[in-house]
């Protein structure tokens, strides 16, 4: 299951609007098994995993074990259901992480797998999975994609400095922790206030992974994202959506989608500010199931107040900003979700001088984890 994760783990980011998933045909005898198929998710969606393990291991199908991150689909779509092909197969048993949440699935797979008589183990490294496949089970859920807050702060707290110069936080070694993070990402999400101030270009940069850059996304509620900056520039080369509202003025959209630039406008709240629930709606319908939002502290917080965030990595630099402040990484909703428990601490991680904190949230469509096995 394991090496079944790993394989799902490469295609994250690119196989939306659906999940990456990882499939592993296993045959021999016991203590002398091999490895016969395995299979990814591909790019775009289709096919499935399980159909190429599948095709790979051929006969060596015949009475082995499929191990397969999500619950093989039992629906007809553009392609047949999995489980057809793995009955066809000859698979004698199936070992697979977790439920799919999606109620055209939600262990009906699981129980056509059962009625055809082969054997079924599920829930093994659950956990795992869950946070693998939790864009889809956001989607599912809650109509959003999942949302991922990537943060950097100086060991004294703070994001940015009072001036108008880039505060420089983290060394090489997490900056290309982020670019991978980017490379997994199906869209990076940044409001106005740090495309403006930063100019960022938003995209993969590590060798050998840069055309792996995903959707760039800008919430700029009144459309103040200028046509000099380094996103707007380059729309034509990287997708390029800025979620505006329906009170920007209608100059500005025109200009922006003169360069590129696809603009949607949502539902604005009495503050005047993006609802950045209809925006994550939106970004949903189009099949975005993983969001990385590196918009710094304020798109952060709000987020944070909404309920929004599944997971947050706070990066800390070893420098100090000092007596001359600036603006606090952490918010004050965020830094409550995280009091209160609601977003707990899940994993430390050495990034060379820097240090990453991970937090998680268990949202509410989070499965039962405890693995059940149900023989012919």
């Amino acid at each position: 299951m394991r090496l079944a994760l790993s394989l799902g783990q490469r295609n994250l980011g690119r196989t939306w609007p659906n999940p990456s998933v990882g499939a592993v045909v296993v045959a021999g005898p016991p203590g002398a098994e091999r490895v016969v198929g395995q299979g990814v998710t591909a790019i775009g969606g289709r096919p499935h995993a399980e159909p190429l393990a599948l095709a790979m291991a051929g006969e060596a199908a015949r009475g082995a074990t499929l191990y397969v991150t999500l619950e093989p689909c039992s629906h007809h779509g553009r392609t047949p259901p999995c489980t057809d092909a793995i009955v066809a197969s000859g698979i004698a048993r199936v070992v697979t992480a977790i439920e799919d949440p999606d109620t055209r699935v939600a262990g009906r797979g699981h129980a056509l797998l059962r009625a055809a008589g082969i054997d079924l183990t599920t829930g093994i490294l659950r956990d795992q999975a869950f946070r693998d496949h939790i864009g889809h089970f956001t989607r599912v859920a809650e109509t959003r994609p999942s949302v991922s807050l990537k943060l950097a702060q100086t060991r004294d707290g703070f994001a940015a400095n009072t001036g108008r110069e880039r505060l420089r936080i983290t060394g090489p070694i997490a900056d290309g922790a982020v670019h991978l993070w980017r490379a997994h990402a199906d869209a990076i999400m940044v409001g106005i206030g740090t495309a403006r101030a930063d100019d960022p270009s938003l995209n993969v940069r590590l060798p050998g992974l840069t055309d792996r850059s995903p959707l760039r996304v800008v919430v700029d509620s009144q459309l103040r994202l200028q046509p000099s900056s380094a996103l707007v520039r380059s729309a034509r080369d990287v997708p390029t959506l800025v979620i505006s509202t329906r009170s920007a003025p209608a100059h500005a959209k025109r200009t922006l989608q003169t360069f590129g630039v696809e603009v949607v406008c949502v539902p604005a709240l009495p503050s005047g500010r993006v609802d950045l629930r209809a925006a994550l709606n939106v970004l949903a319908e189009r099949g975005l199931t993983r969001i990385c939002s590196e918009g710094g502290p304020l798109l952060a917080d709000m987020l944070a107040a909404d309920d929004l965030v599944d997971a947050c990595t706070l990066i800390t630099g070893p420098a100090e900003l000092g007596s001359a402040g600036g603006l606090r990484a952490v918010g004050p909703h965020l830094a409550a979700r995280i009091a209160s428990g609601h977003l707990r601490e899940t994993g430390r991680r050495g990034l060379g001088p820097d240090r990453a904190v991970i937090y998680e949230r268990s949202p509410p469509c989070s499965p039962v984890s405890s693995p059940t096995s149900a023989p012919s």
